[in-house]
């Protein structure tokens, strides 16, 4: 009788592991879903491709080239999210609301910047000097597009730069980048792990 004891009291504690790591996985599917996988299960690792181009950004506006890399993290997932445009509109891998990329001036802007730029406006340097614009022509092709990596990512520069970042006040430049506490820690974080990789 004392032996079936002990092989029930075996069972039960078997049968009570299972709704653990039921309940374990489902946490990790709702963190994943609701993009707060918690950050010792995130990838941390850039994209090779994408470093050398971080870097001539940073070094023509004098800022750190690992902002630029956590920005693009946090914004796109190294551009793998897939359509490359926000529910209220931001654009491309660096997620620009049009108004910031054109300019605020322009006459169709309001709100929180969609506006309602046609889109050969929406990539001409001029148009994007006129109204004020952060839209930058990276690449020398003629067109500042939101959607190519190298002009959002020197766009991106030009931004924080001109935001604080060039002046060391990275905090400030990133929290007028996404006007969001939460935002601002996690952006920090990442600049902190890639600058921890580099050294």
């Amino acid at each position: 009788m004392v032996k079936k004891k002990r092989k029930l009291k075996k069972r039960a504690y078997g049968c009570l592991a299972i709704p653990f790591i039921v309940l374990a996985f489902i946490l990790l599917f709702v963190f994943a879903a609701l993009d707060k996988t918690p950050k010792f299960l995130d990838s941390k690792s850039i994209p090779e491709k994408y470093i050398p181009i971080y870097k001539a950004a940073a070094e023509k506006y004098g800022i750190q080239w690992e902002l630029l890399a956590a920005h693009h993290r946090v914004e796109t997932k190294f551009s793998t999210m897939d359509p490359m445009v926000s529910p209220v509109g931001a654009e491309g891998p660096m997620q620009f609301m049009p108004c910031t990329f054109v300019g605020w001036q322009h006459p169709t802007c309001s709100g929180l910047g969609e506006g309602d730029i046609p889109e050969k406006e929406k990539m001409d340097p001029a148009i994007i000097a006129k109204y004020g614009g952060y839209g930058v022509d990276a690449n020398n092709d003629g067109k500042a597009d939101p959607f190519n990596i190298e002009d959002a990512v020197f766009s991106a520069a030009h931004y924080l730069s001109e935001n604080g970042a060039a002046d060391g006040d990275m905090k400030r430049a990133i929290f007028a980048y996404n006007k969001s506490d939460e935002y601002v820690a996690d952006i920090l974080y990442y600049v902190d792990e890639y600058t921890k990789q580099e050294q």
